[in-house]
């Protein structure tokens, strides 16, 4: 075989383990191995760790696709002539995505957390914040309510998400995967600046170091 044709192989290779990486990912969670992909791929498991040294650099080849996803939706949100609009649109289009797919919601909840992947998520953080400070500063969205807001209330959103993936679907109900969207709707209620007054929210917002911190996982011991 020449050597061209050998990288055009191990090209092909390394795009098929991504692939089948994010179908595996999505069903299952990141605790999914690197065996089990190369074999969800079709590839011998040699194959997979000559393409990836181990599953967190397959994890953060992912991750930075799905990063680059995100970033084009909260530059879409942005773009939105009506700031409220824009909002919604970023809030419907990232808990789609991470309904769909556990692993990106895993990441985005913190569950796995080295640096590497720290710094792609910041290149997330400043955006969704503009997302926030554009519908407030219109006047559209409650003037105690910050980017790191809408990244919580994505988190306990999906949690839903993934109360529904480990239930058993009731008789009658083929919707109960898109029963997020029934709270995020009421959820959207609540962020709306009112018209009269509003109480007082009990906790202050956190900063984006703040919610950083928090979201790795706490060590033990």
């Amino acid at each position: 075989m020449t050597e061209q044709t050998l990288r055009k192989d191990a090209a092909r290779n390394r795009e098929r383990l991504i692939a089948a990486g994010r179908d595996l990912f999505a069903r299952r969670g990141l605790d999914a191995t690197l065996n089990d992909v190369a074999h969800h791929a079709g590839v011998g498991v040699g194959t997979a760790y000559r393409r990836f040294a181990n599953k967190e650099e397959l994890i953060e080849a992912i991750w930075r696709r799905q990063v680059d996803e995100l970033e084009a939706i909260l530059r879409e949100a942005l773009a939105a002539p009506d700031p409220w609009d824009g909002l919604v649109l970023y809030l419907e289009r990232s808990l789609a995505a991470q309904a769909q797919d556990l692993g990106m919601a895993q990441m985005l909840a913190g569950r796995t957390w080295p640096d590497h992947y720290d710094r792609q998520r910041d290149r997330l953080a400043p955006l969704v914040n503009q997302v926030a400070d554009r519908a407030r500063e219109a006047g559209l969205l409650r003037r105690d309510v910050t980017g790191t807001d809408l990244i919580f209330l994505q988190i306990g959103l999906t949690s839903i998400s993934g109360t529904v993936r480990d239930g058993t679907v009731p008789e009658g109900r083929s919707d109960t995967g898109q029963l997020y969207r029934r709270y995020l709707w009421i959820m959207l209620d609540g962020l709306r600046a009112p018209a009269s007054g509003q109480s007082a929210l009990p906790v202050p917002a956190l900063s984006t170091p703040e919610m950083h911190t928090l979201l790795r996982p706490r060590a033990h011991g």
